[in-house]
């Protein structure tokens, strides 16, 4: 009798972890894109390139598999970033950066809970234009796509039973072929620190 008691108990405590693990989330807020201070040159070395900071709406959706780890997908309106070459603005170009992570979360049931993750970036390059002036005023800008690492490091805080505020911080390895005029000019090393603050909610 005793035995099965204990199995009981046993399987309503597994139940009522697999219940807490199917927790999905939304979360909405700031990100901001910030590309490192070399993006690289370009021509041979001879344009410099420069690629500024752009802040916009993200969002995040993620499933918990357990309290302590999650799949997480970023998404975001799109970002718009301006290009300087040998310091003169010379185009700009809009981007969609959507990310997905696995992520670990530490004393995942505390009121503070930090969390690393790790995954794949997607980065579709879109808008380009080159007609603002600087070394490549009127010619026809092209910027590839990117595909790369993430990875990421932040805080949650559980301000309630289901509603967080979450601060976090990502390096993406963005790497962009650039063309003018259909040739191939080099390569743009974006490489950005992706920064978010939001409020999320669990159910």
């Amino acid at each position: 009798m005793k035995k099965s008691t204990l199995a009981v108990l046993l399987l309503a405590g597994l139940a009522a972890q697999s219940a807490s693990a199917a927790d999905w989330f939304v979360r909405g807020g700031l990100t901001n894109v910030n590309p490192d201070s070399d993006n690289g040159s370009l021509a041979g070395g001879t344009l410099d390139t420069s690629i500024n900071s752009n802040t916009q709406l993200g969002l995040t959706v993620g499933y918990h598999l357990s309290p302590s780890v999650a799949i997480e997908v970023l998404a975001a309106t799109p970002f718009s970033h301006d290009v300087s070459l040998n310091g003169a603005k010379a185009g700009s170009f809009k981007h969609l950066p959507p990310t997905v992570s696995l992520q670990y979360y530490f004393n995942a049931d505390g009121k503070v809970s930090p969390f690393v993750g790790a995954g794949l970036n997607y980065t579709w390059t879109f808008s380009e234009d080159s007609k603002t002036g600087g070394p490549i005023s009127g010619t026809d800008l092209s910027i590839g796509n990117s595909f790369g690492f993430a990875g990421q490091l932040g805080l949650r805080f559980a301000a309630s039973k289901d509603w967080d505020v979450v601060v976090d911080a990502r390096y993406i390895d963005i790497s962009a072929d650039v063309s003018v005029n259909g040739t191939k000019v080099g390569s743009a090393s974006v490489d950005p620190m992706v920064y978010s603050i939001m409020v999320g909610k669990r159910f």
